[in-house]
């Protein structure tokens, strides 16, 4: 119960910074949907933006991270504090290394990346060039934002959490501003967009720099890629690389596919994604950022039958949260939607298309955050062959019902194929886990599935009766916000009245946590 406090702690310290950055984060979406809504040049930006974002997700937040944890974990255990942070120093130099490479390819080699994520822009001309010269604009944001995303790893290992969880609304306010005032001075607006991508990076990094600094990291002439930690850590690396990047490979399949439907999909793509990003990324990704050191500490101890429980309470409390979140998207789609972004060159048809892709999304928005707790399991045990090999089936899977559901429903067939290969992944997680590992309470996880689904259609119903009875799309901003919030507040009131009064274990942790004051305001 102990660790199950910690964990959640921590999690919530995570979740609250990314609830803050989320909010930023609309608001710099509400700027750009105003701005340039789903044009040829939004289009060119997300293709572009995709392509760095991807690789910083894939190599910086999610393979160095996975990978450097545990054995960083190991080593201070069992080496002491000095040889970690010699590991630590020079994988940071490696990283610099391949980080500065890997952003000169890309400023190089522009065209061809362009023409294999994004092959429908090949007969629109001004789009391709565009989105060429968007990509080479945004090439040193990899650089940045690797970087920091290394310096977030190295302190989440240290259980700093809040810091590196805060440094996206530095990357927000950066584009947002961008936008305002750096967008009208260009010839072609959408590159003062990309500058203001850039410094965003480059913020990032420079705030945490002092932090990880404190901590012990020094700047040391070193460039050993035998060392035999960072030979563990590449092993281990490989694998996770496609493990944890199949959300985001799934989701580039779905913008090159896009790239071959009709304009506009793959900004429909983008702002759905974006709102299915907000629950995932302020519980999900939090709840798993604050379990790795955790469950590797664990592991490392031998400790696995605690290291089972935790996992098995993790999976409880991220459905307790995500299966009320789906309903709500699901019900609420359009009015957020419209309430949000509907301005300026975001108009309804942009609405429509984007409520779309949010449904299917949303479809599969637990079973993203189930891999985002169960992946961690695997890798604090040093298995990250098993998600490699999940992550590969759940990709071809992807790839085949693209095809299939393109045709009958467009970009929503995107989405919705992304939903099911995700759920497909979740459920072999779970299976090749439990193989390994033993009982993880499946019969209590499922109790409390059912209660938690009962309870969120309860909710459900009251939300799309308010929804239907006081929204109107015809009203002004103000008025469809305050509508949209008493849709939401009643939904979550009313969803926790009845976890309350039906002795929901999940709700009772939280709450128990709430006034002893473990969890942040």
């Amino acid at each position: 119960m102990e660790i199950n406090k910690k964990v959640s702690k921590a999690a919530g310290a995570v979740g609250g910074m990314t609830l803050l950055s989320r909010v930023f984060g609309f608001l710099r979406d509400m700027v750009i949907a105003m701005a340039f809504g789903s044009s040829a040049s939004a289009d060119a930006f997300f293709v572009a933006f995709r392509i760095p974002n991807m690789q910083r997700r894939i190599l910086g937040e999610g393979a160095v991270t996975a990978a450097f944890i545990p054995v960083f974990t190991e080593t201070l255990t069992q080496k002491g504090e000095a040889a970690a942070w010699k590991l630590t120093t020079n994988l940071f130099n490696i990283i610099l290394v391949v980080l500065t490479a890997a952003s000169l390819l890309i400023l190089i080699f522009s065209p061809a990346v362009i023409t294999v994520f994004a092959p429908g822009f090949i007969d629109e001309p001004r789009k391709f060039e565009l989105t060429v010269k968007l990509t080479r604009w945004m090439a040193p944001y990899l650089f940045f934002i690797g970087l920091a995303a290394f310096c977030m790893g190295i302190l989440n290992t240290l259980k700093v959490f809040a810091l590196p969880a805060a440094t996206p609304i530095l990357q927000n306010i950066s584009m947002i501003l961008s936008v305002l005032v750096i967008a009208p001075l260009m010839d072609e607006p959408i590159i003062g967009l990309a500058i203001g991508v850039v410094v965003g990076g480059a913020l990032q990094l420079l705030v945490q720099l002092p932090a990880v600094f404190k901590k012990g990291l020094r700047f040391e002439k070193t460039l050993n890629f035998k060392q035999e930690e960072v030979i563990k850590i590449a092993r281990l690396m490989g694998p996770v690389v496609l493990g944890l990047a199949v959300y985001e490979i799934n989701i580039m399949i779905d913008t090159l596919i896009a790239s071959l439907l009709p304009g506009g999909s793959i900004s429909y793509l983008y702002y759905g994604n974006r709102l299915v990003q907000l629950p995932l990324g302020i519980f999900a990704v939090a709840l798993g950022v604050a379990l790795l050191p955790t469950l590797s500490a664990q592991a490392t101890k031998g400790d696995l039958k605690e290291l089972v429980q935790t996992i098995g309470f993790s999976i409880r409390l991220i459905l307790f949260v995500t299966i009320p979140a789906t309903v709500g998207l699901i019900i609420l789609r359009e009015p957020i939607i419209n309430t949000l972004w509907e301005r300026g060159e975001f108009m309804a048809s942009t609405t429509e298309g984007t409520a779309i892709a949010l449904l299917y999304y949303s479809i599969g928005l637990c079973a993203y955050s189930g891999i985002k707790i169960i992946a961690p399991a695997f890798y604090s045990l040093q298995d990250t062959k098993t998600p490699a090999k999940i992550g590969i089936y759940a990709m071809i899977l992807n790839t085949v019902l693209n095809l299939i559901l393109m045709g009958p429903l467009q970009h929503g067939g995107l989405a919705l194929a992304t939903s099911i290969s995700a759920i497909f992944n979740v459920a072999l997680l779970i299976y090749c886990l439990r193989k390994r590992l033993g009982l993880m309470g499946g019969r209590k996880i499922l109790r409390s599935t059912v209660k938690m689904f009962s309870v969120s259609i309860a909710m459900g119903v009251i939300t799309y009766l308010g929804k239907e009875s006081f929204f109107h799309f015809s009203d002004p901003i103000t008025t469809r916000l305050f509508v949209l919030t008493g849709c939401i507040s009643v939904g979550i009131l009313l969803y926790a009245l009845i976890s309350h009064f039906t002795k929901n274990e999940e709700w009772h942790f939280l709450l128990d946590l709430r006034k002893k004051k473990q969890l942040p305001v």
